[in-house]
């Protein structure tokens, strides 16, 4: 049988190459689909790409309190109920050391990487099926320190905070929050790194990134999309209140 049959699933950053991935898997899997997304042009593109009668869309900002009551209510009203939350929007900001990081940019990371998952969830959890998940999207930096991202390190590791304390407060609903905590992942995210890190020698920058993991080279968002398939479904009905590292070994040196 499907892994999320006749199951509902809001993902957020649905747009963005884990969410995309992440969504044709849930479809594939039986699951009818909301994706949340700033970029409605984005959007409709990766509607039209998934081609499926069971996916929806909804343009909101995260970090809006309304939109995110709008998204949520959306879902209720198109689908009838939420089982599946995969908390996923967020964004890297800059590439610069503390003194010099921009205050603007450092706001707007932890508007979208921290109140974000937490207005996510704040609207969300009212409206999930009782033995729910939500799969909230840390970081490897969510466990270890970084030069010259303290907006995106401090952003992860608060998420990690967030997903502790809704696990507590959800257990007696049986409704399991975990984070996914990626090393760095072949996706646009990472060029902008590469970019921000030494600007027209992203190649190298990715050669002397994947030179420290252990097995030497970055996440697929195929790989990302099946851990959190697996924390979607019922397979995954004793895991709660973890962090689920998938880093190559990263995390461990």
């Amino acid at each position: 049988m499907k892994r999320l049959k006749n199951k509902v699933a809001i993902i957020t950053g649905g747009a963005g190459s884990i969410g995309k991935i992440t969504a044709q898997l849930f479809l594939e899997e039986g699951a009818k689909v909301m994706l949340i997304d700033l970029d409605k042009e984005s959007l409709k593109k990766t509607i039209k790409e998934l081609n499926s009668v069971d996916v929806k869309y909804c343009v909101a900002d995260v970090t809006k309190a309304i939109d995110v009551q709008n998204y949520i209510d959306e879902t209720v009203q198109v689908f009838g109920k939420i089982d599946v939350f995969f908390n996923n929007a967020g964004i890297e900001g800059g590439v610069k050391p503390i003194e010099d990081y921009p205050e603007e940019i450092f706001d707007k990371v932890i508007a979208v990487n921290v109140k974000g998952m937490w207005l996510g969830n704040k609207y969300a959890i009212p409206h999930m099926h009782d033995g729910g998940s939500i799969i909230m999207t840390s970081s490897v930096a969510g466990i270890l320190g970084s030069a010259n991202m303290s907006a995106y390190i401090i952003s992860k590791h608060a998420v990690v905070g967030i997903m502790r304390n809704a696990a507590i407060e959800l257990a007696p609903r049986k409704i399991r929050v975990n984070t996914i905590n990626p090393s760095p992942v072949n996706n646009r995210m990472m060029r902008s790194i590469e970019e921000g890190v030494s600007s027209g020698n992203a190649a190298q920058v990715q050669q002397d990134f994947e030179a420290t993991i252990p097995l030497k080279r970055y996440a697929e968002p195929e790989e990302i999309a099946k851990l959190v398939l697996f924390l979607a479904s019922d397979d995954s009905q004793f895991i709660t209140g973890t962090i689920q590292l998938i880093d190559g070994g990263l995390s461990v040196q």
